[in-house]
């Protein structure tokens, strides 16, 4: 009887790397009294994407007033999760006394694990250990337990929709629905059945997506397409000022191409000739990663049962997230299809990514700001510090190598995969 390979020793170095700097994190946060970068520099902001919206969930002017980009949904599950007596006053003041959405919080991040560690053992039981104990406790999934973002929700409906936790087309659809009516963008990786040509999967998903949204819509009483799409400008417009607060978690590096025009004295901390390669490399870096990601795109029309769903979704949701950034925080459902993928042949540099990028805190260049608050987390006045790192840098960059791996190796198996099969032209099923 042939034994079972072993799991790459490699995968449980990186995760104790993951789990050494979660350690440090504890260190840096007992002795300083805040969280490091690149967590949020705003000390006394824990929770608040969560009770922000929670607000309002509460009270009549989501979107004619706080002009929310969020679809209904998020206001009917904050609703449903919250204590209506908590918000009479501030934001603030209901993240102190409503312990009902506190503990759902809490309780969204140990589902979040739980079914990780389901979906990741169903993949490959060898290696669900490190995987799940690399985002259990890594940078993405914990910045988005500090921000309470609902991206906490989301994510287990995500790994129901694309993940191996169920073949029911059914459940599938529900959970696709209820990711798209959280997050929009995550529409994305749906549209992987398409050039899978799984047409029923994605009709029944789109089905159920516009469902969801119209009952929520009823429940609401607003949030419609256009109100979504008016305030959705207006964001766009807004967040354009906050530069600092798009780069400092950043997927992509079109944040970086903002410094310039902000109001941060850049060239007191980085070289002019730096500056100008940033200029002139990331556009270059940009625009390639999307042509391949549309050409590997093109490539797996031809052959839709040469790659696996999550490649496909992995690689439409890297190259949105190469284009532009929603957030750090998102790079947890892109990590998620990454970590499906088996030890092997060109996907082993994007794994090697996905670890790296769940390593917690980072390495400062220069000192921006420098503020004297209060910290949430610890009850006690800080003086946090935070500036240009080297993560600003790299991370970006790892987001891109794991399109270009996943893309290259895919465009190796669809070549393969001509061999034994005829190009398949056309809309119909392979």
């Amino acid at each position: 009887m042939t034994a079972r390979p072993r799991p790459p020793v490699v995968e449980w170095a990186l995760m104790l790397a993951v789990v050494a700097s979660f350690a440090h994190m504890l260190w840096w946060f007992s002795i300083n009294g805040y969280l490091p970068q690149p967590f949020v520099f705003d000390t006394n902001d824990t929770f608040m994407d969560w009770f922000n919206t929670a607000y309002w969930a509460n009270r009549p002017g989501a979107y004619d007033v706080w002009r929310s980009i969020y679809p209904p949904l998020s206001f009917v599950f904050l609703d449903w999760t919250s204590l209506p007596g908590c918000y009479v006053g501030s934001p603030f003041q209901a993240r102190d006394c409503d312990w009902l959405a506190r503990a759902t919080i809490l309780a969204a991040y140990v589902a979040d694990v739980a079914i990780l560690w389901i979906a990741f053992r169903r993949a490959d039981s060898r290696t669900a250990v490190p995987r799940t104990g690399a985002m259990a406790l890594g940078l993405p999934l914990l910045f988005t337990l500090e921000r309470g973002n609902l991206i906490l929700v989301a994510l287990p409906a995500f790994v129901v929709a694309h993940g191996p936790v169920t073949r029911s087309r059914a459940w599938r659809a529900v959970g696709t629905a209820v990711t798209i009516n959280f997050k929009p963008y995550l529409v994305l990786p749906a549209f992987a059945h398409a050039v899978r040509r799984e047409w029923r999967p994605l009709e029944l998903a789109g089905i159920t997506t516009i469902l969801l949204y119209l009952v929520t819509l009823a429940l609401v009483g607003s949030g419609s397409p256009m109100e979504l799409a008016s305030n959705t400008v207006n964001w766009v417009s807004f967040v354009a000022g906050q530069i600092w607060n798009e780069v400092n978690y950043s997927t992509s590096y079109a944040p970086l191409l903002l410094m310039r025009e902000s109001q941060l004295p850049l060239l007191d901390f980085v070289p002019s000739r730096t500056i100008e390669a940033i200029e002139a490399a990331v556009p270059l870096a940009i625009r390639s990663t999307q042509l391949l990601a549309l050409a590997t795109l093109a490539a797996a029309w031809l052959q839709p049962r040469a790659l696996t769903h999550a490649r496909v979704a992995a690689i439409l949701l890297g190259a949105y997230l190469v284009t532009q950034s929603p957030g750090g925080y998102t790079q947890v459902f892109l990590l998620f299809l990454v970590l499906l993928e088996p030890w092997r042949g060109g996907a082993v540099p994007a794994l090697v990514s996905a670890y790296l990028l769940c390593l917690v805190g980072d390495l400062p260049l220069a000192t921006v700001l420098r503020l004297d608050t209060q910290s949430w987390l610890s009850g006690r006045p800080v003086l946090p510090e935070f500036g240009l790192t080297l993560g600003h840098f790299v991370r970006p960059g790892l987001v891109i190598l794991i399109v270009w791996s996943l893309s290259l190796d895919a465009l190796v198996r669809v070549a393969l995969a001509h061999r034994e099969h005829r190009p398949t032209l056309g809309l119909a099923t392979a």
